[in-house]
């Protein structure tokens, strides 16, 4: 079973954390959670729900799995992420502009929000890292495996269909999707019925809600625009791969426009960091400067491979992303992290803490922030939605699978990049 190649796979780390075995504990059960509690397999179909809502989102199910892609050289491995590609690109077919899916068709819809979204549909909030999380997965697995099976025609009619959601969206008052929920939080709809706020052309592609399924409050999300930028070119590489040279002269000329529209509109002189990337404008002179834990963020650029760690630009916004000047900063006795206005102010996101464990190299900072996810876990042994870094017992989302395979990512590459036992060393004596 896969279950037990990747158990085996993994066991090397033990050695390593013989003087942590509560660490490991915690690393084991958040590696597996993915595994052992939320993937639904059949021959050729992975489908794979978020954890305590069972539905599959095409973004948290390809961060739910990215880190078992190392061990995609297992034929068993493999075939479960190819059952996964293979469900991402059905579902984009069903329906592009939404964020969750059914895997059957249910009549059942948890909201009343118009228009009313097929049976295949869990929520239909367009988000475009949503049609981003699939390529991202696609081709590093690609890269890993060199494997072709998976590039079907429904495969090269996602990426197509993506190109094309995106472009269509580069003018988003042309754009056929609305969307409005009764009686629920400003931050569940769209304003100007349905529609969101006003955007000017800016050669970036609109997006109505961020990866936290909030309403965005400017339609340029910047992080998630420079996902697409870098996805679109990974749909040109794969276009090549299929002999599609009009899908690649598209996606190319697609990203090189959003690139563009990023660095005219998206870049911000701040007083006390210099010039940094906006979380959000609208091209029309407003913007929105913080960040949110959620992927893809400020912070997470380099994580998504957008960037290099060391880029100048980056370290600035990462600055202020981990200061006060951004709203959703906040520190207490256990933690300080970035979190989200999606839960209660203050309370700090596992997933958030991960990202910046992977965005640095500095051993010491990484050192606090394991600390940090070993202490918070209010004896659940697995990691959180979020939770008060003042009184870690008050949490949101006890089962939520991305955030726990995000710890295991964070432990793993600590592991192969040689560091782990520095940083587990170094975490121990904060508590000497």
């Amino acid at each position: 079973m896969v279950n037990d190649v990747i158990r085996n796979r993994i066991q090397a780390l033990k050695d390593v954390m013989k003087d942590d075995p509560q660490v490991w504990k915690v690393f084991e059960k958040c590696f597996m959670n993915t595994l052992e509690t939320t993937v639904q397999a059949a021959e050729g179909d992975t489908f794979v729900i978020t954890g305590d809502i069972h539905a599959m989102w095409l973004r948290d199910s390809t961060a739910q799995v990215l880190h078992y892609l190392r061990f995609a050289d297992d034929e068993e491995v493999a075939k479960l992420i190819e059952g996964l590609i293979a469900r991402q690109a059905r579902n984009v077919l069903l329906d592009p502009y939404a964020n969750a899916y059914n895997r059957e068709p249910s009549d059942y819809k948890p909201y009343n929000d118009r228009p009313r979204a097929s049976d295949w549909v869990w929520e239909r909030k367009y988000e475009i890292d949503s049609l981003c999380h699939p390529v991202l997965l696609a081709w590093r697995f690609y890269e890993k495996t060199g494997r072709t099976g998976f590039m079907t025609e429904m495969f090269a009619e996602m990426l197509r269909t993506i190109v094309d959601v995106f472009r269509t969206e580069q003018d988003h008052d042309q754009s056929p999707y609305r969307f409005e929920r009764d009686n629920c939080p400003p931050s569940d709809t769209l304003p100007n019925e349905g529609k969101g706020a006003p955007v000017a052309r800016t050669g970036m592609t609109w997006s109505g809600f961020r990866p936290s399924d909030d309403a965005c409050m400017y339609g340029y999300l910047v992080p998630a625009n420079l996902f697409a930028m870098q996805e679109l070119r990974h749909i040109a590489k794969f276009a090549e791969l299929l002999n599609d040279a009009d899908l690649k002269a598209e996606a190319l000329s697609l990203a090189d426009e959003i690139e563009l529209g990023v660095k005219d509109c998206a870049r911000v002189q701040h007083p006390q960091f210099g010039e940094i990337y906006a979380y959000e404008t609208d091209g029309m002179g407003h913007y929105n400067l913080m960040d949110d834990a959620n992927v893809p963020s400020l912070l997470a650029l380099p994580y998504l491979g957008i960037c290099d760690k060391n880029d100048p630009l980056y370290l600035r916004t990462r600055a202020f992303v981990l200061s006060d000047g951004n709203p959703y900063f906040y520190a207490g006795a256990q933690a300080k992290g970035v979190g989200s206005p999606h839960t209660p102010a203050g309370y700090v996101w596992p997933i958030g803490l991960c990202v910046q464990g992977m965005t640095t190299d500095d051993v010491d900072e990484q050192a606090v922030l394991v600390d940090a996810l070993m202490h918070t876990h209010a004896g659940c042994e697995c990691m959180h939605e979020s939770f008060d870094p003042d009184a870690p017992e008050r949490f949101t989302r006890e089962w939520f699978a991305w955030a726990n395979s995000m710890f295991g990512e964070l432990i793993y590459r600590l592991y192969e990049a040689g560091t782990l036992s520095d940083v587990l060393a170094r975490a121990r004596a904060l508590r000497a």
